[in-house]
């Protein structure tokens, strides 16, 4: 099956609701019960421990699962608060937030699953952390995405003769796919929205350098540790699949062509406002947005055809990662619909806490707090809606944010890309890394078990980030 056809499905489910989606009121977060995240839950749990308890039906049928979670949220809800209401949101879902993010994807993950990094290095700990650093430079330049899947493939390659690999793919999540992102809005994507609300393109840039240098340095000298340790007690197995190479080159880097276009038409949307807009089901989409998601397509497609024969072969480029982030996440997104709505209600809201939280008893915003709960959130839900909440409550000016409240930005900038890290659902790039990762026969840790790692190295590291630029 391919990820179109997955999309088509996901598109499907809601067919029979989505004509009635242009007159559909707008559900008010505020009058929702907080049961309603009930079917969230249920996806999250199911991602956490299925694996686990029943691994070969899940490996057959997550897709089925996360689409019973999607029905569970979608069927209620259209019996309480009326068909249209519900096409209403789901269509917001498809056509704003799901098809959008699953695009740009696929565009990053076929571009870069079409440049084959030949040769082959020693997987030692500084051959690793050299890996990561270039990992970690495209990041905000390429996006966490892109930069994640032109580098664990030549990561996991150069550790192959090694018995336990699993901590260089969680470092690397955790650096690559995170971390590295958070300078640029074209680095994650809650950085891009935060671009398309206004805020300046280097603003990240200024602000966050200091944080993310740091977070990243100190991640790679606990890595160098870690690997260093494990690398002089296992010993290597006694044949190495792939050889070391004393030269390494690239086939395949005419992608770099349609990677150049990706980040050309991600900049175009945000920049280009001919201020054009069409009613779609009920949700506005600005022309840009259909340009830029168009033009992705075509860059897929133009990517296929002129990448040279055998590449993605020796590559080992398969759509089975894509396939599981496009299923699992159209599960995601439209369980967490919701729970989003019940957020950006605010004090009103069943989570009212939360906005309480993040003020002072005099109504002045705190940074350390904003930093935590963007960043808590981060780890389960979407990050780029999650940023845009936050962002709405801090203000939802950007001058006012970028200016007065620089702080509160910065810090929910830093918690929404960082602690996007602390689950394999935090960020997209995180599900695909470690579905490539057992693809080639390593054995990640489960759900829970990589949790267990992100709490024992980056919440203490986030604690001392917090202290130090966020207080």
């Amino acid at each position: 099956m391919t990820v179109a056809s997955t999309c088509a499905r996901a598109t499907i489910v809601g067919a029979a609701v989505l004509p009635l989606a242009a007159h559909a009121a707008v559900l008010d977060g505020a009058t929702l019960s907080a049961w309603w995240g009930l079917p969230f839950a249920g996806m999250l749990l199911s991602i956490a421990l299925m694996p686990l308890a029943a691994p070969l039906f899940w490996h057959h049928h997550f897709g089925k699962v996360a689409a019973f979670w999607a029905l569970a949220t979608l069927v209620p809800m259209g019996i309480v608060h009326g068909l249209p209401t519900v096409g209403a949101g789901l269509a917001h879902t498809l056509l704003d937030e799901y098809i959008p993010f699953i695009v740009l994807l696929v565009a990053l993950f076929t571009a870069a699953g079409g440049i084959y990094v030949r040769g082959n290095l020693r997987g030692s700990p500084g051959t690793n952390v050299a890996i990561m650093v270039v990992g970690a430079l495209l990041a905000s330049v390429m996006g966490t995405t892109g930069a994640s899947m032109l580098m664990i493939r030549p990561l996991i390659r150069a550790n192959d003769n090694r018995k336990h690999v699993a901590h260089v793919v969680i470092f690397f999540i955790f650096v690559v796919s995170n971390a590295a992102g958070s300078l640029t809005p074209l680095g994650d994507p809650p950085l891009f929205l935060g671009f398309l609300k206004g805020v300046e393109f280097f603003w990240t840039l200024r602000h966050l350098l200091p944080e993310t240098a740091a977070l990243v340095v100190v991640l790679l000298v606990i890595f160098y540790a870690i690997d260093s340790h494990q690398f002089r007690k296992e010993g290597v197995l006694a044949r190495d699949p792939t050889p070391d190479t004393e030269r390494i080159g690239l086939d395949g880097a005419v992608n770099f062509l349609p990677l150049a276009a990706v980040v050309a038409l991600v900049l175009l949307s945000g920049t280009w406002k001919p201020g054009i807009s069409f009613d779609v089901l009920g949700t506005e989409v600005e022309l840009q947005q259909i340009v830029r998601d168009g033009l992705l397509v075509v860059v897929t497609f133009v990517s296929l055809a002129i990448t040279p024969r055998g590449v993605r072969t020796r590559n080992q480029f398969t759509w089975a990662p894509m396939q599981e982030v496009a299923k699992l996440f159209i599960g995601i997104f439209v369980t967490m619909g919701p729970v989003l709505l019940m957020l950006r209600a605010g004090d009103a809201g069943p989570f009212g806490a939360v906005a309480r939280a993040v003020t002072s008893a005099d109504g002045q915003p705190l940074p350390w707090a904003y930093f935590w709960l963007s960043g808590a959130l981060s780890s389960f839900l979407d990050n780029a809606p999650t940023y845009l909440v936050f962002f709405n409550l801090a203000s939802g000016d950007a001058t006012v944010l970028m200016t007065t409240l620089a702080p509160v930005l910065a810090a929910i900038s830093a918690g929404s890309v960082f602690m996007g890290a602390n689950s394999y659902i935090g960020n997209a790039p995180n599900f695909m890394v470690k579905a490539i990762a057992e693809e080639r026969g390593i054995a990640m840790p489960s759900f829970f078990g990589y949790m267990a790692w992100a709490g024992v190295i980056l919440v203490p590291l986030f604690v001392v980030l917090t202290f130090v630029f966020f207080r």
